[in-house]
């Protein structure tokens, strides 16, 4: 590991989170924390030692609270509620998620309202370090009574149970702890409870669902750019008076960006006057008014997100300046839920507008270029059927982009009787991602293939970057080839941030407009 971070619980910035996200990271924890950490674990311990009825420490759980548990009997308690709240079902989550879930959740615990013991934290911790990730299943939770399920297998792993990935490889939890050094644990009063009550498998499937919204965003207003000038468009629309008197952040941004990544075309100045086209389409025109509203809902989301990242949800909370336990209802996840969703519309909108300008620029009554971007057009098909690739993934995503929390049943024999649904909120964004990747990725390959039609007029400076980076990967379409690969490559550079790269300096003002 050659990246480190310290963890300044209720600090945390969507830089570090993002880091975690990007690669495995050592994490140490400030020492500022243990104070609370002890006095919480404290309390805890003096109410197990008084005898008091209180819920999660020495009770059943849900509709079973008002059942007393023996001291005797509340470690099995702790052990009996992992083994039988880890029923999750379906792929394991990305390691990349699953180092943010461990992340946020000793960030909570560590604020130290929770009552746990900080040995429990440093174990959380020593996962990280270690490069191991428990096997969490991607489905099982509707987002309250907290994550149950998925971070009831993250917690199997700390006691030495379950599986997990160390070395990319999967194994026994216990082998990979012995392997690390690292001692199981044995779960003390409310330990459990504290590590499955959270929103931090909401929180961390929305927190990738928003890093790569991001990248698309970025995308997307890289290869809308070069749809303009390759299909000679006008850059009129993106005069920066035209935005301010509307005054939207985003917008303004956004147009800010698509003029600096056209300024210098060749090709627009080949056509600056005399063009007999009044307006643009509305894909290439409105492209500020769509994407900066998508930005502002990105915006929105991140906002949301790094304040549930740094939030204590679990319950129930200790707060030791008044020696109280109180039982409330943070680990509903409606406000992840809410974000998630927004994110869905962002990430199918990106993708919709990029779906029309792919459409544009293979009719050539629209764009003046050879029909479906090839020549010998009947001989080639070119980009006829890439489109309709793109088609078929801006349409899965609208029915991806219904909100998921406007729904919700039931649970706990109804005592649990509102639930957010944020699980899949944002579980559903890594797919709709990929699709919009991908749509992005055949818009690249077609803006790339007009601009080459226009030689030896030349696209600015800026976009010039965007079409090598794609040439490195992938040729010019002369005639037809299999197909596949190049979309492949073209998503995978998407996918991985490559068609902003070049341009972070543009995007560091769309990002803190």
């Amino acid at each position: 590991m050659t990246t480190s971070l310290t963890l300044h619980p209720g600090q945390m910035s969507l830089a570090d989170l993002r880091t975690v996200w990007q690669q495995a990271v050592r994490v140490e924890l400030g020492g500022e924390a243990q104070a609370a950490i002890a006095a919480s674990a404290a309390a805890i311990h003096a109410i197990v030692h008084k005898g008091d009825a209180a819920y999660g420490i020495n009770t059943g759980f849900g509709k079973l609270a008002k059942t007393r548990i023996p001291d005797d009997q509340l470690e099995l308690l702790q052990r009996n509620l992992i083994l039988s709240h880890s029923v999750g079902t379906g792929e394991p989550m990305s390691d990349a998620t699953v180092r943010l879930v461990v992340l946020m959740k000793a960030a909570s615990l560590a604020r130290g309202y929770s009552g746990v013991r900080p040995v429990v934290i440093d174990t959380l911790l020593a996962l990280l370090n270690a490069g191991i990730t428990p096997r969490i299943p991607v489905k099982g939770s509707v987002g309250a009574s907290g994550d149950l399920a998925p971070l009831s297998h993250m917690t199997l792993a700390l006691m030495g149970e379950g599986e997990v990935r160390m070395n990319g490889e999967w194994m026994p939890a216990a082998a990979a702890l012995q392997a690390a050094g690292i001692a199981p644990l044995t779960l003390a009063a409310k330990e459990g409870l504290a590590l499955i009550n959270g929103t931090q498998v909401s929180t961390a499937l929305a927190l990738h669902g928003l890093f790569m919204a991001e990248r698309l965003l970025e995308a997307g207003t890289v290869t809308g750019a070069l749809s303009v000038d390759a299909a000679k468009g006008s850059d009129a629309p993106f005069d920066p008076r035209i935005h301010a008197v509307r005054g939207q952040p985003g917008q303004i941004a956004v147009a800010a960006a698509t003029r600096a990544l056209l300024a210098g075309s060749q090709i627009r100045l080949s056509h600056l006057d005399n063009d007999e086209r009044v307006q643009d389409p509305y894909s290439l025109r409105c492209q500020p008014q769509v994407m900066g509203a998508c930005r502002d809902l990105i915006a929105n989301a991140a906002r949301t997100l790094l304040t549930e990242a740094n939030a204590v949800t679990d319950n129930p909370l200790v707060f030791t300046d008044t020696n109280e336990v109180l039982s409330g209802g943070n680990f509903h996840a409606e406000p992840v839920a809410f974000a998630a969703d927004t994110l869905a519309l962002a990430i199918a909108e990106i993708g919709a507008l990029a779906e029309r300008r792919i459409a544009l620029l293979i009719d050539s009554t629209l764009s003046g270029l050879p029909p479906f971007l090839v020549d010998n057009p009947g001989l080639n098909s070119g980009f006829m059927i890439a489109h309709v690739t793109a088609a078929a993934l801006a349409s899965e995503n609208k029915s991806h982009a219904h909100p998921a929390s406007v729904d919700s049943l039931p649970t706990s024999a109804n005592q649990e009787d509102h639930v957010s649904m944020a699980t899949y909120a944002g579980r559903r964004l890594a797919e709709m991602a990929d699709n919009t990747a991908t749509i992005l990725g055949i818009e690249w390959l077609a803006a790339a293939q007009g601009v080459d039609f226009h030689r030896p007029l030349a696209t600015s400076p800026r976009l010039a970057q965007v079409h090598a980076a794609l040439r490195a990967e992938v040729p010019f379409y002369d005639k037809d080839r299999l197909f596949a690969p190049d979309i492949e490559a073209a998503r995978r550079l998407v996918l991985e941030g490559a068609a902003g790269a070049a341009h972070q300096d543009l995007f560091a003002s769309v990002w803190a407009s």
